[in-house]
């Protein structure tokens, strides 16, 4: 498995805990905003300096950014809610953002030029 495969892997599986996590709906504005900050340090350190230059590959990463952004503003969102039913609407939301990038993240891992760099390791 390929270093950069094991990368997109682990932030796959970060995502999928904190989806987890909202789906409990025991999160506070504060551990959402923690648990966001360690999700967007952990893709600025480890996936956006990858080298690949595959454009596909480089697509999902810009788009996995933008989602990323869009998610803080979620977050944002919900801090502001006042009512019971919309902090509800606004988890949605983010669990709903959480899955776009469990997607894009299973879309890169599964593409057959990661597959091939899987092969050839």
């Amino acid at each position: 498995m390929s270093l950069n495969h094991q990368k997109y892997q682990t932030f796959a599986i970060l995502l999928e805990q904190f989806r987890s996590d909202v789906a409990s709906k025991q999160m506070d504005a504060r551990q959402l905003r923690q648990h966001l900050s360690s999700l967007q340090q952990f893709f600025q350190q480890q996936i956006i300096p990858l080298a690949e230059e595959k454009s596909l590959e480089l697509s999902y990463r810009t788009e996995m950014n933008k989602q990323l952004r869009l998610l803080e503003i979620d977050v944002m969102f919900f801090q502001g809610a006042r009512q019971a039913a919309t902090a509800v609407d606004k988890l949605k939301t983010i669990s709903d953002r959480l899955t776009t990038l469990i997607h894009y993240c299973n879309a890169i891992l599964q593409s057959p030029a990661a597959q091939t760099d899987v092969k050839q390791k």
